[in-house]
């Protein structure tokens, strides 16, 4: 069975890098080429399982590292000084430094408009939200793909390891594994990713968990949310 999906997805690869930067906790002007670009290639191999359509910049931004990574093994001419020798990761972060500001500046414009959306004309006569109608929900932080991916990765890894291989045929639909996360998600107005998929042995279902939960994201049945940076996902109906 093939399950392909596409998505409406804004994330490109520098976004994937500045995420692993923030989730290594590493400088940005010292990025570690080796374990950035062993991380990347992960993520690509993770798109590649879900049959993910993968832009052309992520395959270009991986010969990009590579490049990078294979100049930072030769040894420096012995006629370069520490002054002259140029850095192999100086142009990367040069850019990666003007697309962080420009997103930044993205995302105040849009907190920016998100305020304004809260604030009512004088004329209005609606009543003010109590305290016991307001959220903690108002404050989770958005989630982009690469924080999904990096939840799905840990589903797979918290998989018992089998020894042994048995060949059988499990039937298993997007649309039958969509019905199983509404039912998971029941009378509740939260759901964790953790505990939707802790149920699930098998690795072909929780990928097509996955597809299904991604295609609910983007027919707007669901958002998910985190209260901190790196935390569990949060599922919730809209």
């Amino acid at each position: 069975m093939a399950y392909k999906i596409k998505l409406d997805i804004f994330e490109g690869p520098f976004d994937l890098l500045l995420f692993l930067i923030r989730k290594n906790e590493v400088d940005i002007y010292d990025i570690p080429i080796h374990d950035i670009t062993a991380q990347f290639l992960e993520y690509i191999e993770l798109m590649k399982i879900l049959d993910l359509e993968i832009a052309g910049e992520f395959i270009e931004m991986v010969a990009i590292l590579m490049r990078i990574k294979a100049r930072m093994l030769l040894p420096k001419p012995a006629h370069i000084t520490d002054e002259e020798y140029e850095d192999p990761r100086t142009e990367l972060v040069e850019k990666l430094i003007a697309y962080k500001q420009y997103r930044e500046a993205d995302a105040e414009m849009y907190r920016i408009e998100e305020e304004r959306r809260k604030r009512y004309a004088r004329t209005s006569f609606l009543l003010p939200l109590t305290d016991a109608a307001v959220s903690n929900e108002t404050y989770l932080e958005n989630v982009s793909l690469f924080d999904l991916l990096l939840a799905f990765k840990k589903a797979l890894d918290a998989m018992p390891k089998i020894t042994y291989h048995e060949v059988r045929r499990i039937e298993v639909t997007v649309e039958q594994q969509q019905q199983y996360i509404l039912n998971k998600m029941g009378e509740q107005t939260m759901l964790t990713f953790q505990t939707l998929m802790a149920d699930i042995k098998e690795r072909i279902v929780i990928i097509v968990t996955f597809i299904a939960l991604l295609e609910m994201i983007k027919n707007r049945q669901i958002e998910v949310r985190q209260s901190e940076v790196f935390g569990d996902i949060r599922i919730k109906l809209r």
